[in-house]
């Protein structure tokens, strides 16, 4: 019979995930390592260290967790609405009436980043 692994929502093995995909999404959306640190409330050092893998995401730090997983789900929105990098760079990037700015403006608070994400996940309910 197979060992079946059961992964906590808070393991060492969330954290190594959730590091690799911010990654991964910042780098699919044309983030800058800059523009992540305001995103997620980090240093740049830090961004430095999550980038070379020097460094994980962790629940100890709740707000650096809880922005960086709202980042995640601004990506996977975006993957599952536009279906790629390209055009998902160019709504993020593009003005919105919607917020009065471009996305990637507005997401540099957590406010921002909030309605973002609802805004999206109410767009991704319609298609």
């Amino acid at each position: 019979m197979p060992i079946i692994e059961t992964v906590h929502p808070y393991s060492p093995k969330t954290a190594e995930a959730l590091t690799k995909a911010v990654i991964r999404a910042a780098t699919q959306l044309g983030i800058t390592q800059s523009e992540f640190c305001t995103i997620v409330d980090m240093s740049t050092a830090q961004a430095s260290r999550l980038w070379n893998q020097k460094y994980k995401l962790t629940t100890s730090n709740s707000s650096e967790w809880e922005r960086s997983v709202l980042f995640f789900r601004i990506f996977r929105s975006l993957d599952s609405i536009v279906g790629n990098s390209e055009d998902a760079q160019m709504w993020l990037r593009g003005d919105n009436r919607a917020f009065g700015c471009p996305p990637i403006e507005r997401i540099k608070s957590i406010e921002g980043l909030v309605k973002v994400v609802n805004y999206l996940d109410a767009s991704r309910g319609s298609v």
